[in-house]
């Protein structure tokens, strides 16, 4: 053997690499014939998994009762009934010492487990039996990160049983009916014990609304030590005692936070945070914190109100803002209505540095968007680093109103990284194709153009005016050069969409 494949860092570079390009039986193969790659190759294999199956696999056939837990006897593979499968069912008999201790060599090579969801995922009853053997050990004692999501509420005892002292970044997402808050409270108060060292604590949908997971929560933020806290995200609102550690977490990057009507909030003191997003029930609330703010980093800003009456949002969000100089920084913004609103998109245009720009709101009972030719050039004259830009919700049927091609001509002129695009749009302005000098030529392109992917193009159920399809791929195409996708909610988009493709190979082929 090589003598540099003694030295135990090439070996696990050479494994992992194996394990991650998919060579996986290469890797297997080489654990098998070299005793040095064995640990290395079992580490890298067993480092994430998606669920508790292939762990379970290493018990043998006859562990598992007959109807509810099978073995498919060619690949020796364990299925689980689905929840509505009344065959699910427990061990048959206990596994013995050297069984568990089989499974425990591959259970502490684990880093991240990650589960989505309740298909596949074993009976409570296995879990049960799995927690008896853990009593002295935790099940995962090398665990980092735990991501459960779409958890049913009978299982939600069984959370601390991944859990170890090392791990540091939780992800709990709930589902079903309300889960009782007394199995909620006790396994969030025992989060902060099992795993000292948190540094990501996101708990999301499905918590109760009741007092007293508020007191559990707030009790997880204030026990956990703040210094260390990196990423907090929860679906409930805090105490107010909380909420003054909140907002002063030194190295906290990622703050997602809940705002009760009524609150009062301190400035947030938040110098390392990037991503801020906030739930609030009143739009006078949330601006409280970026008065007297130390938000230096701040990139990101989603905003989820809840009320019907959000009124002048988006012009309070700048009067707020800019006294922080975020709009130096700020280069991702999104905000997610469920009801028609009107928007002052003008309040926008100090924002230069942006790259994603989200505001969704309904079209229920008739299309509130306002969206126009002035807004869409004065956007796109004042955020030329665009990515994607997404107005409105998905197009609907009143395509009247919108913008024409002459917006769409300034947004492709002014925006030339633009990969996403949802906006309301005439499209009876494209199918009268515009004259070559009224559509602004494309300069040299800057040096990272060729980084630039496809232009996606969300035109939702806008109609298609009666006219030739040909027409309207190639205005289309003349103006966004790149536009290779549309997702549309009709089929007369499918005759428009293949135009584009067929029109795309004829130009790659003449260019070749």
């Amino acid at each position: 053997m090589h003598a540099c494949l003694n030295v135990i860092e090439i070996v696990r570079l050479v494994a992992c690499e194996l394990v991650a390009s998919r060579g996986r039986a290469s890797a297997v193969g080489l654990a098998c014939c070299c005793k040095s790659f064995e640990d290395p190759v079992l580490d890298a294999l067993w480092a994430t998994q998606d669920g508790l199956l292939p762990l379970l696999r290493s018990f043998p056939e006859d562990v598992w009762k007959e109807g509810g837990c099978t073995v498919s006897a060619p690949t020796k593979s364990i299925f689980f009934a689905l929840p509505n499968n009344s065959g699910r069912k427990a061990f048959k008999r206990p596994p013995t010492k050297t069984e568990w201790d089989r499974l425990r060599k591959y259970a502490r090579r684990m880093r991240e487990f990650k589960k989505f969801g309740p298909p596949e995922f074993p009976p409570v009853e296995v879990l049960s039996v799995i927690q008896l053997c853990t009593i002295n050990e935790p099940l995962f004692p090398n665990l980092k990160s735990l991501f459960l999501w779409g958890l049913e509420g009978s299982y939600i005892p069984y959370i601390p049983l991944f859990l170890s002292s090392r791990t540091t970044s939780i992800f709990l997402s709930l589902s079903g009916s309300d889960p009782l808050t007394a199995v909620v409270v006790s396994m969030v108060t025992t989060l902060s014990t099992l795993c000292p060292d948190l540094q990501e604590i996101s708990l999301y949908s499905g918590l109760p609304e009741d007092p007293a997971v508020i007191a559990a929560v707030s009790g997880l933020l204030l026990d956990t030590n703040q210094n260390t806290l990196r990423k907090l995200a929860m679906d409930s609102p805090l105490t107010k005692e909380a909420g003054e550690v909140i907002y002063k977490l030194p190295n906290l990057c990622d703050l997602s936070v809940v705002i009760e009507r009524e609150t009062s909030l301190p400035p947030a003191l938040l110098p390392n945070l990037t991503d801020l997003t906030i739930s609030c029930d009143n739009e006078g609330d949330w601006p409280q914190l970026f008065h007297g703010a130390t938000l230096g980093k701040l990139k990101s800003v989603t905003f989820h109100p809840q009320s019907e009456q959000i009124g002048d949002f988006l012009e309070a969000f700048e009067r707020a803002a800019l006294p922080s100089y975020i709009q130096n920084t700020l280069s991702k913004f999104s905000l997610s209505a469920s009801f028609p609103w009107n928007p002052n998109y003008s309040s926008f245009l100090p924002f230069t540095q942006m790259e994603d720009l989200e505001i969704e709101f309904s079209c229920d009972g008739g299309c509130s968007s306002k969206v126009d030719d002035d807004i869409i050039i004065n956007l796109s004259q004042a955020m030329p680093k665009l990515e994607s830009l997404r107005l409105g919700d998905d197009p609907c049927r009143q395509y009247t109103t919108g913008v024409t091609a002459k917006g769409l001509m300034a947004l492709a002129h002014y925006c030339r990284w633009l990969i996403y695009l949802r906006i309301h749009f005439q499209v009876a302005s494209l199918t009268t194709p515009p004259a070559t000098s009224e559509i602004t030529p494309y300069a040299e392109p800057p040096p990272s153009w060729t980084n630039c992917g496809p232009l996606d193009l969300i035109v939702g159920d806008t109609p298609v005016p009666e006219g030739p399809v040909l027409v309207l791929a190639l205005t289309l195409l003349r103006i966004f050069p790149r536009i290779t996708v549309i997702y549309h909610d009709n089929k007369e988009w499918e005759k428009v969409d293949d135009a584009i493709y067929d029109s795309g190979q004829i130009v790659g082929c003449s260019s070749e």
